[in-house]
């Protein structure tokens, strides 16, 4: 499986480069699946809709199905996170995996960076990281990118990984 990952600190347009990159690569015909960490208990269905109650009564597996799509949550209920390799193993295949977050894992990284921060670059630390994608000229001997410029981050990250 290909896997290439966007990191950065809270507010330095991953989210947003994530989104523009799956619209860049998925037009140029490649088929992208995306992981995203979060840090907080993660809320995917709302009170009183039939899959909550059913994880409230204390299922372990939901799985919600549609016409249009189908998703299936599963309640850890004090068991450990799962590791990346593990949730990678429970996805379909695609040409490339782009993966959210995970700043600690060993997968290839992108770092997304906005000045406005004012947080250091996670790259100086951190040698999973490829390239930098900023609003400014960040202190790096590593490629930057301009964040805005998906067509050239995309390119990048095609050619790191093999497509």
């Amino acid at each position: 499986m290909r896997v290439f990952g966007v990191t950065g600190w809270k507010d330095s347009g991953k989210t947003g480069l994530m989104e523009r990159l799956v619209a860049e690569i998925t037009a140029r015909g490649l088929s992208v699946s995306t992981v995203k960490h979060a840090h907080h208990a993660t809320k995917i269905d709302q009170p009183g809709r039939d899959s909550y109650r059913h994880r409230q009564a204390g299922a372990r597996e939901v799985l919600v199905a549609s016409p249009v799509r189908w998703a299936l949550m599963h309640e850890l209920r004090g068991a450990a996170e799962p590791s990346l390799v593990e949730l990678l193993k429970k996805m379909g295949p695609v040409d490339l995996t782009l993966i959210e977050g995970y700043k600690r894992e060993s997968h290839p990284k992108i770092e997304a960076h906005r000045s406005e921060t004012g947080r250091p670059l996670l790259a100086a630390e951190n040698p999973t990281i490829r390239a930098v994608a900023s609003d400014t000229v960040p202190d790096t001997e590593l490629p930057v990118f301009d964040l805005d410029d998906t067509a050239a981050i995309a390119d990048f990250i095609l050619a790191e990984v093999g497509l």
